[in-house]
């Protein structure tokens, strides 16, 4: 059986996360918008590097995040 593979979307910045747009069980694509930050009155889109499938949710509307937290957990398509 293959170990599954596992990668890590992380906050680039403090921020407040506005909005989640995916729920565990979700397949998303590169380039998919995932969530939506808020920092110095500026929306930031978190945008997937890889394809695969939520794993898990790490963050919800009204959170502050810093600089490297885990926002979602990705299983690798």
């Amino acid at each position: 059986m293959a170990r599954e593979q596992v990668t890590e979307i992380v906050a680039e910045m403090v921020a407040n996360v506005m909005s989640v747009a995916v729920a565990p069980g979700d397949a998303v694509a590169f380039g998919d918008t995932v969530a939506l930050l808020e920092s110095m009155k500026m929306e930031i889109p978190v945008i997937t590097e890889v394809a695969g499938t939520v794993r898990a949710v790490k963050v919800g509307p009204g959170d502050v995040v810093q600089e490297g937290d885990v926002l979602l957990e990705l299983t690798l398509a």
